[in-house]
């Protein structure tokens, strides 16, 4: 008597947004992964110089003020607690657009001291490197958008007024460039995937044309918005600080910076390492943060840029382009001479 024994082979199908991945059980079948990923792929020190646009590179057109070492190790997480209701709107919707970005991208913030020595290994939360590059080139071509926009509203303002702009624009357009360059700095260190960079298009059109509309509406509520989302940026620095001393990405330790960054930021150079660099990034982000909660806390019609023209004739200390007098949560217009 024949006996015919069927064999039924069991596929597992792991879920996870951005990256679908089939595992066959049968021997000597390879899985294959779905071209649907978010990813990015490092680039190797060898291959690192050909990527380096040397002969592009130009002159800041906003030279970085000077953040000594020390003043960039105390920044800090900080969180400016919403007063108002449109405050409250800010924070929430920036909370719904980071809850959404970590999901997408397979992040989750520690919670607390255990979640982050363990680092959720084994799980899509699991930061490698090739993640962190990914979620800062998203990060930073986000944030990118938001002082442009405000910029050039307020630039077309002032033409149509025929009146000065009282120095927002400059500081606006700073930040902007700043947020670019940090932007050029990450993609010279991977390679983003064809579908990474299709949501990004897609998401920079969406948020881009949103911020515009809300730019015109309520400015004070978008720099709100933004100071929030700087907060968040500071957090994610801080994390990835926290990964790099703990030596969980041992694929940094030895990377050599692109040369974009270290004929921007004036304390590094071909010797920094990629802890410096992430250390300098964090305190801009931290700048970006006070300004943003600070312009949001002033007249947007009528008051000055304190952080363009710096009164220097006075006890009273007031904001700078540097760190020295650094208010994470903004500075409040009572203390401000206007």
């Amino acid at each position: 008597m024949l006996t015919l024994q069927r064999t039924f082979v069991r596929s597992t199908i792991p879920c996870a947004i951005g990256s679908v991945r089939f595992n066959s059980s049968i021997p000597g079948t390879s899985a294959k992964q779905s071209p649907f990923k978010i990813s990015t792929t490092l680039i190797k020190d060898s291959d690192r110089e050909k990527h380096d646009d040397k002969e592009f590179i130009t002159h800041p057109l906003f030279p970085h003020p000077v953040f000594k070492g020390e003043e960039c190790e105390r920044v800090q997480v900080e969180h400016r607690e919403p007063q108002s209701r449109g405050d409250r709107i800010a924070f929430k919707g920036i909370q719904l657009v980071r809850g959404s970005f970590d999901f997408v991208t397979g992040y989750k913030k520690p919670r607390n001291e255990k979640e982050e020595e363990h680092g959720f290994k084994g799980t899509r939360y699991e930061m490698t490197e090739p993640k962190w590059l990914t979620r800062c080139i998203f990060l930073e071509s986000i944030a990118g958008v938001p002082g442009m926009v405000a910029a050039f509203i307020r630039h077309l303002h002032s033409l149509r007024l025929l009146r000065r702009d009282k120095a927002w624009i400059e500081t606006l357009l700073d930040e902007a460039y700043n947020e670019r360059m940090h932007l050029l700095t990450f993609i010279k260190l991977g390679r983003p995937s064809w579908f990474t960079r299709s949501i990004i298009y897609i998401g920079q059109g969406v948020f881009c044309n949103l911020f515009f509309m809300c730019y015109l509406i309520n400015p004070r509520y978008c720099h709100r918005f933004v100071g929030y989302l700087e907060e968040e940026a500071v957090s994610t620095y801080t994390h990835l600080l926290n990964e790099l001393k703990m030596g969980k990405l041992k694929e940094f330790d030895n990377i050599q910076i692109p040369a974009i960054s270290w004929q921007y930021w004036p304390e590094l150079d071909e010797k920094s390492t990629f802890t410096d660099l992430i250390l300098r990034i964090r305190a801009d982000e931290a700048k970006h943060r006070e300004v943003n909660h600070t312009l949001a806390n002033l007249n947007q019609k009528g008051d000055r840029n304190p952080f363009a023209l710096q009164i220097k004739d006075t006890d009273k200390k007031q904001p700078t382009n540097g760190l020295e007098t650094h208010k994470g949560t903004g500075w409040d217009r009572d203390d401000l001479i206007l």
